[in-house]
């Protein structure tokens, strides 16, 4: 198949190389014009060495009776274009295999540094030749098989056609146990038009399914798994793994019943005689034929399973076998019914009265009956009668009642089909009886159940004939499964399905009218043929003989439960092999050709349940549910895939509709109900348990599932809602965005703000987690997405459930606005930003850090969105602790539309704040009526609906402390001190620029080879730690609360090596002492004249933090947490550092604290 371009040369007069003429000088290796792989740039030659003869010319040969390559088209077996040999893998983006294949050609050479993740044409296209009944793009297949060791042979290539392929299979897997051993008996008891209704709403249901499977199967290619496959790829691994695993429950109780049905076949039809449990009485043959079932059902189920497990190979070759037993079977019914318009077969029904009587222990339907000219009694008369004597005690209704004998095959042209048109639903044990014929009284119903009477074994009604007979319309997913063997997959599984259902249902409804037409009521609700010397129903109308029926049906059910133990354990392992379901995994291992071991013993097992339930109508409606689940998934998944219009979703089947898709889906989930509600309400309950063990344990699969595309559209949708208006008050919730900090390896610095984000939204909301990386995203893309991933891996930790979003920006100021400003999408924004406290602020060298923070609560403001800050937040507490007694105290200064009253609601539905009572201070001026306000506080409280204490602080306006003044005077003093510094440092960077501009400039005038000798010494570091000694000086003796500042400046950009004069270092030490000693002697005790020199505006907030943090340390030190207002930052951006110094003041001495700014507006209510 491999076909290639080769440079062949040819002179000027454009002579062609004739055939088989190459030059040698062509091609040393094909294989490097293609941009493949494999040959070296060193070896190549041929276009190579035109180009390098003329390198100007693009090949124009300088004597025009030069050769001129052209381009002749090769083919050789078994290479593709870039002479890469058939790979294991045919999947696109599968660059494991071509990693040693470097590109060497020239034509591609602007592609060469992406052919890793976007390869040749040729590449893929030879990817695409070697195609081994895989799909293109999903490497999770080979994957699995890659676990298994061994290489897969080459597939031969798929000859099957559509009758062979799809047709033929159907038809054997819709055809089987419930067309010979129940239809009769659904005839007799629903009559003609019922029975037409049921078969007309199965079969219905079964085209609908067929046509919204065939859009599926034949958008890509079905690999093992068939159904499976289809609905979790179409619909999700969560929904594909339930309803996979429905399906195979549903294949392996069809393997159940398929059994049994062999069973009854042996043990009613063919050698009853050797049943192990014989009834004495007749009350005791119920039992009795389910022990039977039991018994040979187990020994036969145990059989099956070493011929699959020896040779599965015999059973697919005997596959045909058992096909043509049931076509034949069926063709001698067809043929039977003809026969009975000219001469209908002899199987007379005895009848005592209106009533039918199982004809097993007499041989004439009479009485008496003369012999030898003397009347004696039958074998029927001591079946009533205690005695042969004409004298005996006989059975009332017997002798009241005459013996006739009926015709049970009266044939096509007899009439009967009148009578069989209504249905005979009756309770279990109601006597088969004939309502036309005569009957006198008498009988007692306590005693009928012991004469041999033909009577019902079940109760019979509507639903449960549907659900019973549903069976024998399901296989077919037949041909979707073996798309692999097919010629044309996407030509033959529609019509091949389709056509199959059509003939089937076809088989049905005239099997149904037909029956009806021929056999006599009373013989039709006969299930077993008891009343015709234990004959098969069915048998008795069939032509030539009715062992062509009994034989054909019995290697039937033998090959139907052979197919079904063969293909459920595949399914298991399909499953199990694409690891969705991890307690499973274990069942995707096998032989060393790959057959399903251990998937093959837990389908035995969970068949010899069915087995033991013994009763094929007790069986029928359990897998009914199975397959109807699968069947509705089919329906839904198709309508889906069609509503959304996924770009991917091009079916070459093109009579689907999404109406039908939906009508099926509809009808499946109404028969469901129909044949048995406890039974679906069972299967739904099992497969929505695997739903959710698969969404919480399951592995992680994408497989650009439709239910992932309707969640994109309902999120659109609900997304284009949420955006018409903000939300309603009552609706308000706090969304998250947490900006985190990362350490130098990317890890999450502060964990905890994870847990408090996961206290506070329980869930619910959203949360966006974000983080800034300093730099261009070309150079920081590995560390972004490592970053990504540690936060998810933070994320999932802590159970903080939301999205992650790292940005990458020149700086971090403007990373954390352009967060503040683009997270999120639409209506689904966040509202409120949680941050970390800088707690370091003080020590850092740069004041770059604190600045970003003002400058972040700032921007909330601006964008009128709350913020919450954490203090100390490596001391809140985790999901995993549980706080004892205690409180959350909230400080109520100012309103800020009520978060601060929110925020301690939502934490106390977290199990760990849930034991911690509320708290609410609110602060009285000397003004105010504290008792009132503490009223109404009350009142408003109980209105909002919030359980919580209350107390009013009473702050008298005292005379300013001489503490504050010095506090402020410290204050001012240090921010002036870092001015300064910054100042000197400037000045020094501007000298250095200074020197080495001179410095460069001497040596480009020098001429000779080495530069003037200078030497070079690094900077003292004396000036700088001066300035901050003598900082570090006045602020420790004014406070003993604020940290030590670091006495010497760390070693980084500050330390410059640069060259100094002497003068220069001089002038530079007087400069500095002269400036430093005013200072540095200075006393405390002397500054009180400077006070009145003080900011007075800082004065008074300095006064204000004073007071609020004394009146709260001593109310709240020992709350598990404090929240309280946030005062704002100042209109002017020179008083910065001075509103750091405030928010420290005012949180000194507490421990765990939450400070809040409302986003202005209202978030809490007290209309419901």
């Amino acid at each position: 198949m491999g076909e290639r371009f080769v440079v062949v040369p040819v002179d000027g007069g454009v002579r062609v190389a004739g055939e088989g003429e190459h030059w040698d000088a062509v091609v040393a290796d094909p294989a490097s014009y293609t941009g493949g792989g494999g040959g070296s740039s060193d070896s190549s030659s041929g276009t190579a060495e035109v180009k390098e003869a003329g390198e100007d010319s693009v090949f124009e040969p300088e004597d025009p009776n030069a050769l001129v390559p052209i381009l002749e088209y090769n083919r050789e077996p078994n290479k593709y274009g870039d002479g890469v040999p058939k790979e294991n893998s045919p999947f696109i983006n599968n660059t494991d295999n071509d990693k040693g294949n470097s590109y060497d050609g020239t034509n591609m050479a602007l592609f060469e540094e992406e052919m890793d993740s976007n390869p040749m044409v040729s590449s893929l296209l030879n990817k695409l030749a070697n195609y081994t009944n895989l799909t293109q793009g999903a490497q999770e297949h080979e994957e699995a098989e890659e676990d298994e060791g061994p290489k897969k042979k080459a597939v031969k290539s798929p000859q099957m056609g559509t009758f062979m392929g799809v047709y033929l299979p159907c038809l054997q897997n819709i055809l089987g146990v419930i067309l010979f051993l129940r239809l009769t008996w659904i005839v007799g008891t629903a009559g003609i038009l019922e029975s037409l209704a049921i078969v007309c709403l199965c079969c219905s249901c079964t085209m609908l399914t067929a046509i919204s499977m065939s859009a599926i199967a034949t958008n890509g290619v079905v690999p093992a798994g068939g159904s499976y496959y289809m609905i979790s790829r179409s619909l999700g691994p969560e929904f594909g793994g339930a309803v996979g695993l429905c399906f195979y429950l549903g294949t392996t109780f069809a393997g159940s019943m398929y059994i049994l049905g062999t069973i009854e076949i042996l043990l009613t039809y063919i050698v009853p005689k050797a049943a192990i449990f014989v009834a004495e009485k007749k009350e005791d043959e119920p039992d009795a034929l389910l022990n039977n079932m039991r018994v040979y059902g187990t020994c036969c189920l145990a059989l099956m399973a070493v011929v699959v497990f020896v040779g599965v190979k015999y059973v697919n070759k005997l596959a045909l076998v058992f096909l043509a037993c049931v076509i034949l079977s069926i063709l001698a019914i067809y043929a039977g019914v003809i026969k009975t318009i000219f001469e209908p077969p002899d199987f007379p029904v005895c009848m005592l009265g209106n009533r039918t009587l199982q004809n097993h222990n007499f041989d004439s339907c009479l009485k008496t009956e003369i012999i030898q000219n003397v009347t004696v009694t039958t074998k029927l008369w001591k079946l009533f009668c205690d005695g042969p004597e004409f004298n005996a005690t006989c059975d009332e209704y017997f002798a009241n009642n005459n013996v006739t004998s009926v015709q049970g095959i009266p044939g096509l042209t007899s009439g009967v089909i009148s009578e069989n048109m209504w249905s005979v639903y009756g309770p279990l044990k109601m006597l088969v009886e004939n309502k036309k014929l005569p009957s006198a009284g008498g009988s007692d119903p306590a005693q009928d159940i012991y004469m041999p009477y033909v009577v019902n074994d079940i109760t019979t009604f509507f639903t449960l004939l549907v659900g019973i007979y549903f069976p024998s319309v399901t296989g077919i997913m037949a041909g979707s499964n073996r798309s692999g063997d097919l010629r044309d997959a996407q030509k033959s599984i529609p019509i091949g399905t389709i056509l199959a259902i059509a003939t089937t249902s076809f088989i049905y409804v005239t099997c149904v009218v037909l029956f009806g037409a021929c056999i006599e009521g009373v013989l039709l609700r006969d299930k077993f043929g008891d009343s015709v010397k234990g004959n098969l129903v069915i048998g008795t109308l069939s032509w030539p003989s009715p062992w062509v029926i009994v034989i054909g049906s019995f290697f039937s059910c033998c090959g139907a439960g052979l197919q079904s133990l063969t293909g459920a354990p595949r399914l298991l392992q399909a499953i199990a092999r694409d690891g969705i379901v991890p307690f499973l995994q274990v069942f995707g291992h096998g032989k060393a050709n790959g057959e399903p071991t251990w998937a093959l013993l837990l389908t035995a097992g969970i068949c010899e349940i069915g087995i033991l339930i013994a009763s094929l109508d007790a069986v029928a409606p359990i897998l009914s549910m199975f397959f109807l689940m699968c069947y509705l998934f089919v329906n839904l998944a198709c309508a889906v895939q069609t509503l959304l219009r996924t770009p991917n979703w091009r079916p070459r089947f093109k009579y689907y509709h999404w109406a039908l898709s939906f009508l099926g889906m509809s009808l499946c989930l109404a028969l469901m109900f129909i044949s048995s509600w406890y039974y679906a309400i069972v299967a739904m309950a099992i497969a929505g348990c695997i739903y959710k063990y698969i969404e919480y344990r399951g592995a992680e699969k994408e497989w650009g599932d439709g239910i992932r595309g309707l969640s994109l559209n309902a999120a659109r949708y609900a997304l284009i809602r949420l955006e018409e208006a903000p939300p309603h008050t009552k609706n308000w919730r706090p969304q998250l965005l947490v900006l985190l900090n990362l350490d130098s390896d990317q890890g999450v610095k502060h964990p905890r703000m994870l847990s408090l984000t996961t206290q506070l939204k329980a869930g619910k909301g959203l949360t966006i987690v974000g983080n800034v990386l300093e730099g261009t995203y070309l150079t920081k893309e590995a560390e972004a997405k490592k970053a990504e991933q540690n936060i998810k891996s933070s994320m999932s930790a802590e159970r903080t459930k939301g999205f992650c979003h790292v940005v990458v920006s020149s700086n971090l100021r403007d990373g954390f606005s352009h967060l503040i400003q683009s997270a999120g999408l639409g209506g689904m924004k966040h509202n409120t930003v949680l941050m970390a406290w800088p707690g370091t602020w003080r020590q850092s060298n740069d004041p770059q850090s604190w600045k970003n923070f003002i400058e972040t609560v700032r921007e909330t403001t601006a964008a009128h969105q709350a913020l919450l800050v954490a203090k100390n937040v490596d001391s809140f507490p985790t999901n995993q602790d549980r706080l004892e007694e205690g409180t959350i105290d909230v400080w109520w200064v100012v309103h800020d539309g009520g978060m601060l009253m929110l925020l301690p609601f939502l934490l106390r539905q977290h199990k760990v704040w849930r034991k911690c009572k509320m708290r609410i201070f609110t602060v009285a001026q000397m003004d105010d009526n504290s008792i009132q306000m503490k009223k109404d506080l009350q009142m408003f409280l109980y209105h909002l609906r919030l359980d919580a204490e209350v107390e009013v602080v009473e702050m008298h306006d005292n005379d300013i402390s001489a503490f504050t003044y010095e506090k402020t005077l410290v204050m001012e003093q240090r921010s002036q001190m870092l001015k300064q510094m910054q100042l000197s440092r400037t000045e020094r960077e501007r000298e250095i620029q200074s020197i080495t501009d001179e410095s460069r400039s001497s040596i480009r005038r020098k001429n000779q080879g080495a530069a003037q000798s200078t030497n070079p010494c690094q900077q003292s570091p004396s000036m700088e730690d001066n300035l901050e000694d003598e900082a570090q000086l006045i602020h420790d003796r004014n406070t003993a609360s604020h940290a030590a500042i670091n006495d010497k400046a760390e070693t980084g950009p500050d330390r410059v090596h640069m060259t100094w004069t002497k003068d220069k270092l001089f002038t530079e030490r007087n400069r500095n002492r002269e400036g430093n000693s005013n200072v540095a002697v200075r006393d405390l005790f002397n500054m009180k004249p400077e006070w009145e020199s003080l900011n007075q505006s800082n004065v008074r907030r300095m006064h204000t933090a004073v007071k609020l943090n004394e009146v709260v340390v001593n109310k709240s030190q020992e709350a598990h947490l404090v929240l309280l207002n946030m005062p704002g930052p100042p209109g002017n951006r020179g008083g910065d550092e001075n509103y750091m110094e405030f928010l420290e003041v005012l949180l000194e001495g507490l421990n765990r604290v939450l400070l809040v700014r409302g986003g202005g507006r209202e978030v809490i209510t007290i209309y419901s």
